[in-house]
């Protein structure tokens, strides 16, 4: 499991999909997750700090967590199955662990508003991590990033992915924050 930073939520202009971008700590790895107008904007909203004059549906949630005794200690994106994300919510609830199952763009804006640390299953990364550094020795479409062989089954499967991500403008992800 790694842990993760939020790169950026863009907005694909080929077909106006939002997706957030995950960024491995340490790494050049990404992880691009399709997500909801909705959810794009309540990451954004919290990221960017706009102030809203009513609570939104995540910062109700954070509000009853909070309200129940419990608290949020992180999350995970867990899984990748028929081309969709899933993650879990992991709770601290009067010292019990507790896990609910979650969409990633969930997950994420509540992660945002309760300032806990995101992370991603290896497995998740390894399928469908992508490294921006191009053109390494042995880099082709038939390994992960890790070198493992890949089932052409699977390849086939995150097509789309691969062609999302190749419409994203990219070249500014180095760039400094305003």
């Amino acid at each position: 499991m790694k842990e993760m930073s939020i790169e950026s939520v863009r907005l694909s202009l080929m077909n106006y999909q939002r997706v957030v971008i995950l960024r491995e700590k340490g790494s050049d790895r990404y992880l691009p997750i399709w997500i909801g107008p909705s959810e794009a904007d309540a990451i954004a909203v919290r990221l960017q700090d706009v102030s809203v004059a009513r609570p939104l549906t995540h910062d109700l949630l954070k509000n009853l967590i909070e309200q129940l005794g419990a608290r949020v200690t992180h999350i995970v994106v867990s899984d990748l199955s028929n081309d969709t994300f899933y993650a879990r919510i992991m709770l601290d609830v009067n010292g019990d662990a507790v896990e609910v199952d979650s969409r990633p763009s969930d997950a994420i804006a509540l992660a945002v508003r309760t300032d806990v640390p995101i992370y991603a299953e290896d497995t998740v990364l390894d399928t469908a991590g992508v490294h921006l550094d191009e053109g390494e020795e042995g880099d082709d479409e038939s390994t992960t990033p890790g070198g493992k062989p890949v089932d052409p089954e699977e390849l086939e499967r995150l097509g789309a992915f691969k062609d999302f991500i190749e419409s994203l403008d990219l070249s500014d992800l180095d760039e400094p924050k305003s």
